[in-house]
Formats: structure tokens, sequence, C-alpha cells
């Protein structure tokens, strides 16, 4: 196939499932923003299904503890993009000092992303919730559907979950469930997200890009994160060098959060 169709695909189906929320939730509907570039090519899909205008909250959860690229680029295409911001901060537990990365990352995770995210869905009400993972990245997350309802306890029951028929029949309504976590880009990998980048020119924290033979190819807590390996300095490079790489993508992020069981166990409690 054609690489600008394969493309063209990705992106018609990412932007047909947007709609589809859209359809389903109205302004009950968020879309998780963590500057991250899938998350950003999140926000860029969204705006292309919209004709520029971004028609629903968009959320950053905000731990304390992000690095300082990604506070600039937050308030720099906030504004630029229009976007109607939402930062939740879980700001009780981080008054009273009672979590950090040092004394327990799965505590950590729960309290500042996950307990932020639920205080956000019930001060705004909102049903369901766009967030930019893909099947790729880790092996929980492949047993992920695009509609992914979260119960009264916004777990995820993922031994349970809802059919998805033909690749366009997806069930958005189901007993029990406070919202559903809708997933745009699953069917994306990471070199895909890296191309379409290139191709619609879409700005990224410059974090990716390789200074003094390291970058970043996942970014969020800067306690949480290590650079990896790499000459890449541009989209271009980066590209060449994910076409011959066999280093996860999530190789930098700390250890004891990303092992399949911690992570299969955050992801049921709600985390993202």
């Amino acid at each position: 196939m054609n690489a600008d169709k394969y493309i063209d695909e990705l992106e018609s189906r990412s932007i047909y499932i947007i709609r589809e929320a859209f359809h389903e939730y109205g302004g009950m509907l968020g879309i998780l923003w963590s500057m991250g570039k899938d998350s950003t090519v999140l926000v860029h899909l969204a705006r292309k299904a919209f004709i520029g205008r971004v028609p629903c909250p968009v959320i950053h959860l905000d731990t304390s503890f992000k690095f300082r690229e990604i506070y600039e680029f937050r308030g720099k295409y906030a504004k630029k993009w229009n976007l109607p911001l939402i930062v939740g901060m879980n700001s009780s537990v981080l008054r009273d000092g009672g979590v950090s990365p040092e004394k327990d990352r799965f505590m950590c995770c729960t309290a500042l992303k996950t307990e932020a995210l639920k205080q956000v869905i019930l001060e705004h009400k909102l049903k369901a919730i766009l967030v930019a993972i893909r099947r790729d990245e880790h092996s929980i997350r492949a047993k992920e559907r695009y509609f992914s309802p979260r119960d009264q306890e916004f777990n995820w029951d993922y031994r349970h979950q809802p059919l998805e028929l033909w690749g366009e029949y997806y069930k958005t309504e189901r007993m029990n469930s406070t919202h559903f976590r809708v997933h745009p880009m699953l069917h994306w990998q990471e070199i895909d997200v890296w191309r379409y980048i290139r191709r619609e020119n879409i700005p990224i924290v410059p974090l990716y890009f390789a200074q003094g033979r390291k970058r970043y190819r996942s970014i969020g807590c800067a306690c949480c994160c290590n650079p990896v390996d790499s000459h890449a300095d541009s989209v271009n490079k980066i590209i060449r060098e994910l076409e011959v790489s066999k280093v996860s993508e999530r190789s930098g992020r700390v250890q004891d959060k990303e092992r399949e069981y911690m992570m299969q166990k955050l992801r049921s409690l709600g985390y993202m």
C-alpha cells in the first residue's frame, strides 16, 4: 500500500472514532493532553475532525513533576490553538506532601494521575474521555478496545470487554459504567505517529530531539523518564532510527512502573 494512503486510512479511522464519540457524548466528552507526541497528534486530529475548533474540554493532568518544556509547550499551544483547557491537579495530596515518586511510584501515579482524572470527570460531569494510547506501546494496552467502559469505581475490567465488530461497530453504552475511555489511535504504531507528524508538520515538545547524543522517546514526569542514546535531532532522523531500532519505546520509563503486572494493576484502577 502507498505510504500516504496508509496514513490517510489511519487518520480517517481516528477522525471517524472522534466524531462518533462526540456524536454520542457531545459536551460531556473530554480529551486528555499530556503534551506527549501521541496526545498532541490526538489534539491535531480533533482539530481536523471539527474544522479547526475543538468543541470539548482538553484536559492536562498536572502532577507538578512534569518537565519544564511540557509546561512551556502547554502555555504556547493551548493559546495558539484556542483550546478549552482544563488543568486537573490533586491539590490536596500535593499540599499534604503524602506522595512522591521517591516514596512510592505506584501510589504517586494513582494519586496524582488517576485520582486527579476522577476529580475532573466528576466535577465536569464527563461521560467519555479521548485518550491517545496505542496497542503497540505495552502488552497491557494491547488488550484495550476503542470504546472501553469504566465502572462506578473507575476500574477497568480487562477480562470482560465489549465486542467491537467489523472495525466500525462500537458499543458506546454499558450498564454500571461511569464513563468510557475512547482510544482513537489504538491502531497506530510509533513510527506511524512520527510519519504523520512529519506530513502534517505538527509541533512537538523538543525533548524528543537529541541533544548531546541523548533524547526522550516517551515523556511524562521528569523523575520517571530517562533519555535514550540517540543522534536523532530531527523528525526525519527519528523515523530513520525507528526503521532499524529494536529498542522498546518505553525503555526510558522507570521500570518498576512498566513491569507488566504493575501496569495492569495501575490500568485496572483507572490509569491511562
